[in-house]
């Protein structure tokens, strides 16, 4: 208990020589203060939790002058991922991983596709790709040749971008053809605020309706061409006034889960294509998708993805948390000694819950087989089980301290881009 930016404290507590330090206080400013003090006492890595819209063009000043390693601000990185999904070819989940190479492709089976009823060895899948897990009444299987795959099951499936994207058009996913340029935003707080920006880069018209008068004021000025509608996003009269039948995308992103919820049903039965809405309780996820609505964000799990890359350290780029945290896609460069390298993947005795999805060597894509072999420059796609993650760490030799960057498929830059300000 204490002051947590008091050096004499930390010092009390020892910290030169820690690998990690964090600073998730509700101040910013007590966030940076505690990351500078902790690296002139030693701390190895320095993790701050930055927030406030205004500090977001000094990012860079933060890590190169201020020696703080990382900024974590969860609402800008919800804002990123949901722009990321609205540049999204498929209505549902879909993310790339080795420089773009690797599509991971969540298909929820609908009774009139062609793979429902099938068992998976008859489904003539090409090369290229693989189905990593299936998710049914809430539970998770990780499948053989001999599985069912059933109406309302949700795939996931992984390989080289093409195929995926092949398969997934076969397999009945729903693909969103039009671009997208009219967006409604419910809820002016600061993913809002971030959404808008974004979007209002990438001329995309953009009305966004919140609650708070003063707010509204607020969003007027520090936005340029967006429309700020002072109002309740659960009204059916505004809605119908602001065509959303006309939109091709409705964001919900109000502090509150139910009302999130509730409007998303009320757009999508209104006419809206395509409807995401932001959840801070990982398990309405899963509802919320089963229920019609697109897409589901959960910042908490968004925040604990790049946190989780850092502290496993290793040389992970990057991890994607999927089923509400209880499974993981990690993309690896295994460290040079590590215990998968250069043996057949069918003698290192992988338990269940661990696929080997793809491996990118020299810019190629592959999808392995047991007689695969992984070299020390591969770039690596995992799929894994929350309860096998430590497993994996040992099998690429992770250790703590990452590669401190994140590499995204351009369609994720432009995401980040057009969400900066």
């Amino acid at each position: 208990r204490g002051n947590g930016i008091s050096s004499s404290l930390l010092k009390g507590l020892g910290i030169e020589g820690w690998d990690l330090f964090i600073a998730v206080t509700d101040s910013d400013e007590a966030n940076i203060v505690a990351c500078i003090t902790s690296k002139k006492l030693g701390v190895k890595t320095a993790i701050a939790r930055v927030r406030n819209p205004e500090y977001v063009v000094e990012l860079d000043f933060m890590r190169s002058s201020l020696g703080i390693d990382y900024i974590i601000n969860p609402e800008y990185a919800t804002a990123c991922e949901i722009i990321r999904l609205l540049l999204n070819t498929y209505a549902s989940y879909a993310a790339d991983f080795a420089k773009g190479q690797v599509r991971m492709s969540e298909i929820i089976i609908e009774s009139a596709s062609v793979f429902a009823g099938k068992q998976i060895k008859d489904l003539k899948l090409p090369p290229g790709v693989v189905i990593t897990a299936i998710t049914r009444s809430g539970e998770v299987i990780i499948p053989n040749g001999f599985d069912y795959i059933m109406p309302d099951d949700t795939l996931y499936i992984m390989g080289e971008k093409s195929v995926v994207d092949r398969v997934a058009k076969n397999a009945g996913a729903h693909i969103v053809n039009n671009r997208v340029k009219n967006v409604m935003i419910i809820g002016g707080g600061r993913i809002g605020y971030y959404l808008a920006k974004g979007l209002e880069h990438l001329d995309i018209n953009v009305k966004i309706i919140e609650q708070d008068l003063e707010r509204c004021k607020e969003l007027a000025e520090g936005l340029d061409n967006a429309l700020v509608l002072h109002g309740d996003g659960t009204d059916l009269t505004l809605l119908k006034a602001e065509n959303i039948e006309g939109m091709d995308a409705f964001l919900a992103v109000t502090g509150y889960d139910e009302e999130n919820l509730m409007v998303s049903v009320l757009a999508k039965r209104m006419g809206a294509k395509k409807v995401i809405a932001k959840v801070s309780r990982s398990n309405y996820t899963s509802v919320l998708e089963t229920i019609g609505i697109d897409n589901a964000v959960s910042p908490k799990l968004i925040t604990a993805s790049d946190i989780l890359r850092i502290v496993r350290g290793g040389r992970i780029v990057s991890i994607s948390l999927l089923i509400g945290g209880r499974a993981e896609v990690l993309e690896i460069i295994p460290q040079e000694g590590a215990p998968i390298l250069d043996k057949p993947l069918k003698e290192l005795g992988i338990p269940k819950g661990i696929i080997i999805g793809a491996i990118l060597r020299h810019g190629k894509v592959i999808i392995p087989n047991g007689d695969a072999v992984i070299k020390a420059s591969d770039r690596v796609i995992v799929f894994t089980l929350d309860s096998r993650v430590d497993k994996v760490t040992k099998l690429f030799g992770c250790k703590r301290g990452g590669l401190g960057i994140n590499e995204f498929d351009d369609s994720a830059k432009n995401a980040g881009d057009a969400a900066s300000m």
